[in-house]
């Protein structure tokens, strides 16, 4: 993955990367397996992965992204405070002009008292988020929602068929 910045006018400026996506659970999920699965998952679509790890400050999400301008920014939680901690995080990261395009998706368990409600779905999806997946939903959902970004399948490798050399 290559990080090209340049330089305009005296400031820096990142150009977007339409073939990284940032992986990464919120400040309080301390969980790491399903993001492994997700920079997997997220991989297997054709992207490069940037993946932060658990208990990621809302400080260090903004200035990755910032940084990054990945093609897609995916938010897991496993913990049950998946949709707490995402109505903060998305709105401190739309109120940046820079991001306010970039797709911030949002999955897992993201309640405590099992499946969000319609409502609270809305919620997420008012205050920023372009989708949000729910744990029981599978992954399906999200492959559809990711392969129709911009750079999926880019950097998928060729395969020769024939016998090994």
């Amino acid at each position: 993955m290559s990080e090209e910045m340049r330089a305009y006018g005296g400031s820096v400026a990142a150009v977007p990367d339409r073939h990284t996506v940032i992986v990464s659970s919120m400040a309080s999920d301390s969980h790491t397996w399903n993001l492994v699965y997700l920079e997997l998952l997220v991989g297997e679509l054709g992207f490069d992965v940037v993946n932060l790890g658990a208990c990621v400050p809302d400080e260090l999400l903004e200035s990755e992204c910032l940084s990054r301008r990945p093609a897609m920014l995916v938010l897991s939680s496993v913990n049950g405070h998946g949709y707490q901690d995402g109505l903060r995080v998305v709105q401190r990261l739309r109120a940046f002009e820079e991001l306010r395009a970039l797709p911030v998706v949002i999955g897992g368990k993201l309640g405590v008292g099992g499946p969000l409600t319609e409502e609270e779905t809305g919620q997420l999806l008012l205050a920023g988020f372009d989708a949000v997946f729910d744990d029981h939903q599978g992954a399906a959902s999200f492959r559809r929602f990711a392969a129709a970004l911009p750079g999926a399948g880019a950097q998928l490798p060729v395969r020769a068929e024939g016998p090994a050399v």
